[in-house]
């Protein structure tokens, strides 16, 4: 089938749609709309991922699979949060999606302790000498514990005062999502890391430190916890009882 008759796409209303390759039946790729939106990749001609994958799927003699997974959705919102939550069940890496699904990172997957951190952090004060770095930019729940130490850890513009704190709290809106305790720093794109570093951040002003996560008592009184007080507007860096 190549499209949806007419007499059944308001039936259909809008629905979650996959994409699977037959020669392993993995699921490359997961999509939303209503109508015939589920068929118009096939006729897509441009250099994405997905495209690529599915003009290899046909070189090789075959058709993608596509499987309706919901359908009957009342409106386009819905169909989104169940979109971005498929892709977050599967993970974005495993898929030829461009990116996260709508609103995912705000209510995507994530622990239970996150998604109580979210609606009832408890605001705390910071006992140790510490340096409090801003992740906004680069979190997202899900993320595995090296994928989270990685994006904390570097890289930074970060004066003398680095030496001083012992802990990093890994910040997310305000939350601390991880604390570390350093071991040292080193000048940027030095250590082994497994996150893809942008190229504004290989420049020679920025450093990056090597730690692990600090013992249990230390992250029992940060982690998941408010600490927005001590974070300044712009700076995604904040010291601490560093003076």
């Amino acid at each position: 089938m190549s499209e949806f008759p007419a007499s059944i796409q308001d039936k259909i209303k809008y629905y979650v749609y996959l994409y699977i390759d037959p020669r392993n039946d993995q699921i490359f790729y997961v999509g939303k709309g209503r109508g015939n939106r589920a068929f118009s990749h096939l006729r897509d001609q441009g250099k994405s991922e997905k495209n690529l994958r599915i003009h290899e799927i046909q070189s090789d003699g075959f058709q993608p699979k596509i499987e309706i997974l919901v359908h009957g959705l009342e409106d386009e919102s819905t169909a989104r949060k169940i979109e971005a939550s498929i892709i977050d069940l599967l993970g974005i890496v495993n898929l030829t999606n461009i990116q996260s699904g709508y609103e995912s990172r705000e209510f995507g997957r994530m622990s239970t302790e996150q998604l109580k951190a979210l609606y009832g952090a408890k605001k705390v004060i910071i006992g140790e000498p510490s340096i409090l770095i801003n992740i906004n930019k680069t979190f997202r729940y899900g993320m595995s514990p090296v994928e989270l130490y990685d994006v904390t850890r570097s890289a930074w513009v970060v004066g003398p005062n680095r030496e001083k704190p012992v802990l990093a709290l890994s910040v997310y809106q305000g939350i601390v999502q991880e604390v570390y305790k350093i071991a040292s720093w080193f000048p940027n794109n030095t250590t082994l890391n497994s996150r893809k570093t942008p190229s504004e951040d290989l420049k020679d002003d920025r450093w990056e430190f090597v730690g692990q996560i600090a013992d249990d008592s230390i992250r029992k009184l940060y982690r998941y916890n408010d600490v927005s007080d001590y974070m300044g507007p712009r700076n995604p860096i904040n010291y601490v009882n560093c003076n």
